[in-house]
């Protein structure tokens, strides 16, 4: 089938699909599972509910071990589209299958081998809570997954983890660095991620205590996907103790989630001051 008409039928397939009325219980599971959904604008809502709808349509969800529920779709496809609301994207296409294990789960990974004239491998269980697969799927514990839904704020999330690595593996590389704009900004790119990163392993050297998490400075494409976490999760706190990345994040993703943090509060100030003008003026 011509390339043109493939388009042609996904485009006019999505139209559809967004022409039917969203379903009031996922609007719920929205504002209860997608940390700061409820801080976006009528315009970033609304977004954010299309493409999560377009994502749970086009993907391969499997449970493994757990039977799904429309909440633990809502809630992974919300928070992931949460990571591409400012920028273009095609819904992860890159990825074709979203797999939710029930908790912790165990994948095989390569020992080495005995050693000899044949070579015999060894293979050997790791416990992971989420993988993100350069070939074609997200795997997640939906004990993380809920638990990092209903307390956000302590810069740990796996959905935006583990979908930064998917971004990451779009120029077909794990290296941390997800295809930029241009040559500018990736040499930024290079000179802030690359001083950020060597600072953050000299303090574990030192053990001195940081506010990335210390499993950042494994390799630099978990530098990016745990400080991707700090950037939505930590907003305010990665401002203001590292400016530069915050800055480099902010241009990448066009978000800026400390400002909307901020606005909150000054709204929520607000609205208590009011509150207790009415009270006050109720009483007098």
């Amino acid at each position: 089938m011509p390339l043109m008409i493939f388009s042609w039928i996904k485009r006019n397939r999505r139209a559809k699909l967004l022409a039917e009325p969203y379903p009031q219980e996922w609007i719920e599971i929205l504002e209860r599972n997608v940390p700061y959904y409820p801080l976006l604008d009528a315009v970033e809502q609304t977004r954010l509910r299309n493409d999560a709808r377009i994502m749970i349509a086009e993907k391969n969800w499997e449970g493994i071990g757990i039977e799904l529920t429309d909440e633990m779709k809502v809630t992974i496809a919300g928070q992931a589209c949460l990571l591409v609301l400012g920028i273009e994207h095609d819904y992860f296409a890159n990825v074709l299958s979203i797999l939710v294990y029930p908790k912790t789960f165990s994948v095989e990974r390569p020992l080495g081998n005995l050693g000899g004239d044949s070579y015999v491998p060894l293979v050997g269980k790791q416990f992971l809570d989420g993988q993100a697969s350069h070939r074609d799927h997200v795997a997640l514990s939906w004990k993380k997954v809920l638990f990092d839904s209903r307390h956000p704020g302590h810069g740990s999330n796996l959905v935006w983890h583990e979908f930064a690595h998917q971004l990451d593996m779009l120029n077909h590389e794990i290296d941390g660095t997800p295809p930029l704009e241009d040559r500018p900004q990736r040499i930024r790119w290079m000179e802030v991620m690359n001083e950020e990163f060597d600072r953050l392993r000299q303090a574990r050297r030192a053990g001195e205590q940081t506010l990335i998490d210390p499993y950042a400075a494994t390799n630099e494409a978990e530098f990016f996907a745990v400080v991707t976490e700090h950037f939505f999760d930590e907003p305010i706190e990665l401002e203001q103790h590292h400016a530069e990345l915050y800055g480099l994040l902010r241009d990448y993703y066009r978000q800026d989630p400390a400002a909307r943090l901020r606005r909150s509060s000054k709204h929520e100030v607000q609205r208590t001051k009011d509150e207790a003008r009415e009270n006050h003026d109720g009483t007098a």
